[in-house]
């Protein structure tokens, strides 16, 4: 059978258990229903928040000592639920036994998903309605293409998002003391660590 140019089908996706996934040679690459999806390459938007937020939220969580923060790791909130790769993640000390070698097991207490074309409705809808039915304390979107973001706070067993204060910023709840401006999260000129860590008080 031909294709019009172009239009050629999309070759099948790898089948395998989630413990084959989790030796499979996949670098960047989520596991849902048996079926191995892999993630389109990082873009110039994603790095400038990823390299923004990441060394933001390690200092603060390792300066207070409230658990680990991980990026790109692999986290399946229940028996089943598909394996997903949040592009941030945070796993409070308290729930430190949920951290595999490999992947966490159980909900996270944070997770932040940096939004990409081709991710958009994965993120705002698949992913939110997994992370709240998983028990993902907080979940935060940041759509850097847009210009959005989406603070959100598990209360209820629902998502709510997280109030904006009369600064503009947002104050996390399970990282108490963390505050950020969304602004922040955009295309510069983003504030140096060294601001931000003044502004949250640390040495």
């Amino acid at each position: 059978m031909s294709h019009p140019a172009g239009s050629l089908p999309a070759p099948p996706r790898p089948r395998m258990t989630f413990e084959e996934f989790l030796c499979s040679p996949y670098g960047r690459a989520e596991w849902v229903d048996g079926e191995v999806f892999e993630l389109s390459p990082e873009n110039l938007e994603y790095q400038g928040v990823a390299e923004f937020l990441h060394p933001l939220l390690y200092e603060f969580v390792e300066h207070h000592g409230l658990g680990r923060v991980f990026l790109n790791y692999v986290i399946k909130t229940g028996p089943q639920s598909p394996a997903r790769v949040p592009d941030l993640m945070f796993v409070a000390t308290a729930n430190r036994h949920r951290i595999r070698r490999n992947y966490v097991e159980g909900p996270a207490d944070l997770a932040v998903e940096i939004v990409s074309p081709d991710s958009a409705n994965r993120d705002r809808k698949v992913k939110r309605r997994e992370y709240e039915e998983g028990g993902v304390q907080e979940y935060w979107l940041v759509d850097p293409l847009a210009g959005r973001t989406l603070f959100l706070s598990l209360d209820g067993g629902q998502y709510h998002p997280l109030p904006v204060d009369a600064d503009g910023a947002v104050r996390s709840r399970v990282l108490p003391g963390l505050w950020l401006k969304p602004e922040w999260l955009f295309a510069g000129p983003r504030p140096k660590l060294a601001e931000v860590r003044r502004a949250w008080g640390l040495p």
